[in-house]
């Protein structure tokens, strides 16, 4: 049991885990999840951790199928610029490797913009803490858990 699915179920909110067979070979970790498991690529989405002006990280989670912009991630903050945070730097704040990172039981809590489309579907399906692995949750169960707030982050 990861430390994702540990943290919801002290919350005592409901989900779902899902388990699909991870493929070493594939580099699109959830877009990989969304078609293994058969779900729309709009539901299915990706914990990505960013730095802000060089001094703090953040998490957007933001569906599979789009980007990330930087600057709308930056502007939902209140800070200058953001960049993707290095892979050591990842790792190390959220206890998760890359590819399995939830945004549920990090190491640190981070400030986390969940992307407003999510508001449009009664679940959402993020990573529950490793490659082939999901959890699916109400978006409001997840915004609240993490203390985060929906802002539009996506290209």
């Amino acid at each position: 049991m990861t430390p994702a699915v540990k943290f919801a179920k002290k919350a005592k909110i409901p989900f779902e885990i899902h388990k699909y067979s991870h493929d070493p070979s594939s580099g699109a970790y959830g877009l990989e999840a969304a078609q293994k498991m058969g779900v729309d690529q709009s539901r299915v989405f990706k914990t990505l951790v960013v730095n802000f002006d060089g001094q703090r990280l953040a998490v957007g989670i933001v569906p599979v199928s789009l980007k990330l912009d930087m600057k709308l991630m930056a502007k939902a903050a209140g800070a200058k610029k953001a960049v993707m945070a290095d892979g050591a730097d990842v790792e190390r704040s959220t206890g998760y490797v890359l590819g399995g990172v939830s945004p549920l039981g990090q190491k640190r809590r981070l400030l986390t913009i969940l992307d407003i489309s999510a508001k449009e579907f009664p679940t959402i399906y993020v990573s529950a803490g490793r490659r082939g692995l999901e959890i699916e949750l109400d978006p409001e169960d997840l915004i609240r858990l993490v203390n985060g707030e929906y802002a539009a982050i996506c290209q």
